[in-house]
């Protein structure tokens, strides 16, 4: 491609570089990156206008908006809806709520092969409402080399996916230490992060905060998503929820995790049900660990490919109000 100014004159067929006021009443249109005609070139003359600053393409290029939609359609995936091109941008929005897929080496690849091709995305993981943007593809010029164009779209043929919610029902088991029950805070919290998602929780289960009680109630409870919710804090792997999952035939993949707020989190299964135990940070709405942990489990990421100790760089969230412990002080 070739950029500079050129004589009025000699103009037609280039795109123009600039935005102009060719002065006087005109149904023209002189505005960024549109295609100079003889018309325009003969309003611009009677003007008196000399010179304008375009662009030119050499054989090989591509237009910006044909490269954007190329690479576009390329990396669409499941679950994304591109939008048409123009000002050599497309986007890929999100067809319904869930959670964006991304291959980082892919788009990494993509945006070095050429500085006028870029692709920016949302971050791995992030959950989308409907709509949602999910994926931009901007041609920083008007135009790019078709061969570089033909690299990308290689490299990132289906890098972005978006994954829908493959469960439908969650049962929440909330404990209590003494004879109150818990404040209705913590399962409204938990029912928002659900709704989001289209999943329905179960009737309220309040149980004492004993290994039995909470083993017992996740046996009978009909979930395809077995949450806990307990009155005292999960201290350790042995710890009375744990210990209740494994009372109840299941397993613990993993306790802890480097999220803050979200530290106490322990993921685990029973049979072919997810069991999350949520920290305390979960009667909250803010975001927490569990979200990100949830809204996987939520959307079919097999559970050996939630990467929790992976989640510490971005892990540091917002401070809760409620958080018993404040970072500062």
């Amino acid at each position: 491609m070739r950029f500079g100014s050129v004589p009025v004159v000699e103009a037609q067929g280039t795109i123009l570089a600039h935005s102009i006021d060719p002065g006087g009443a005109s149904s023209l249109d002189f505005s960024k990156g549109v295609l100079l005609s003889a018309d325009h070139v003969a309003a611009l003359v009677g003007r008196g206008v000399a010179e304008v600053t375009v662009a030119r393409l050499d054989p090989g290029d591509l237009h910006e908006d044909a490269a954007a939609a190329r690479i576009a359609d390329a990396l669409c995936g499941s679950g994304l809806v591109a939008s048409g091109a123009a000002t050599g941008r497309v986007n890929l929005r999100a067809s319904a709520a869930g959670i964006v897929e991304v291959d980082p080496d892919a788009i990494n690849t993509i945006n070095r092969i050429n500085p006028a091709i870029t692709v920016a995305t949302v971050a791995e993981w992030a959950r989308l409402n409907a709509r949602g943007l999910a994926v931009t593809v901007k041609i920083i010029p008007f135009a790019a080399p078709e061969v570089d164009v033909a690299r990308a779209c290689a490299a990132g043929h289906g890098a972005v996916h978006l994954r829908g919610p493959t469960l439908g029902h969650a049962s929440l088991i909330e404990t209590r230490t003494g004879e109150a029950d818990p404040p209705e805070k913590g399962r409204q919290s938990v029912k928002g992060r659900l709704d989001r998602l289209s999943v329905a929780l179960g009737e309220r289960v309040i149980v004492p905060h004993r290994i039995a009680e909470i083993a017992f109630a996740l046996t009978h409870a009909p979930g395809e998503l077995l949450l806990i919710l307990t009155g005292s804090a999960t201290s350790d792997t042995l710890d009375i929820a744990p210990q209740a999952v494994r009372a109840a035939g299941g397993e613990v993949l993993h306790y802890g995790m480097p999220v803050d707020p979200g530290n106490l989190l322990v993921l685990g299964r029973i049979g072919t049900r997810p069991v999350i135990g949520l920290p305390g940070c979960a009667r909250s709405p803010a975001l927490n660990g569990a979200d990100w942990v949830m809204e996987r489990v939520i959307c079919g990421v097999p559970l050996n490919r939630i990467d929790i100790p992976g989640m510490g760089v971005g892990g540091l969230l917002k401070e809760i109000p409620s958080r018993p412990r404040p970072r500062e002080g």
